[in-house]
């Protein structure tokens, strides 16, 4: 007499097959590498503000874009700090900016140890060094010259006062010369005012960078005088379009 087949209700179910997201670990790690490439990617995209704060767009508006790139360039040596235009020194801070500080700061170490400074602001500037060129630059000035004491030391000034006595020729044609990707030339000229910027007496870990911070930042000031140069031509042909329809 033949049996019947074995009673299979109690053998289990067939499970199908877990997904990948089933698994609480492979989904942790799968979210702790999306999160690692996120900040990755972040920091890529925002390299010059987090990584080197001195680059950080100036406040002036207007100007030379090769100019502006240069003065970014030169403060990503001099001034690579989170609030450049704050800074004495020393990497001391100020809270207010209604003069130049004047604040002589003892220097540690260098061919000037034992000395002090004033230099102050994004470029650091000497005291006597602002006061000679605010007299000359700012757009605040007066015909006297014992004035510039006086003089506000905002971020804005420090910027427009810089692009002036950049473009004034001291050096030369700065900007032509930088159109003509003449960067390094520049900076060894320039060296003998900012001393960080290598090829003089005084050099940092940074100096061997700049050409290509230069480069880097001279892209992103051509991209923005394109727009404001496109903002406003369409800002004129409203004008004359206004003019036109005018009854």
């Amino acid at each position: 007499m033949s049996s019947l087949p074995p009673d299979r209700s109690d053998a289990p179910a067939d499970v199908p097959p877990s997904g990948f997201w089933d698994s609480p670990l492979r989904s942790r790690l799968a979210l702790t590498a999306g999160a690692v490439v996120l900040m990755l990617l972040l920091l890529w995209w925002w390299r010059p503000l987090l990584l080197i704060p001195g680059t950080q767009p100036l406040v002036m508006s207007g100007g030379d874009p090769y100019l502006r790139a240069l003065m970014r360039t030169i403060s990503a040596s001099e001034s690579n700090v989170l609030r450049p235009y704050h800074v004495v020194y020393g990497h001391d801070y100020v809270w207010t900016l209604d003069v130049h500080p004047n604040r002589c700061e003892s220097i540690g170490q260098g061919p000037n140890r034992g000395n002090c400074s004033t230099a102050a602001g994004r470029y650091q500037l000497l005291y006597s060094t602002w006061l000679e060129l605010a007299a000359r630059y700012h757009p605040q000035r007066t015909d006297d010259p014992l004035d510039a004491t006086g003089l506000s030391f905002a971020p804005e000034y420090q910027d427009l006062v810089v692009h002036a006595w950049l473009s004034e020729g001291r050096w030369g044609n700065l900007s032509a010369q930088l159109r003509q990707g003449r960067v390094q030339p520049v900076l060894r000229r320039l060296s003998g005012t900012w001393t960080s910027l290598g090829y003089g007496i005084e050099t940092n870990s940074m100096s061997r960078q700049l050409p290509r911070i230069y480069q880097q930042v001279l892209k992103e000031e051509l991209a923005r005088a394109g727009t404001d140069a496109a903002e406003q031509a369409a800002e004129k042909q409203k004008g004359r379009t206004a003019k036109t329809v005018r009854p």
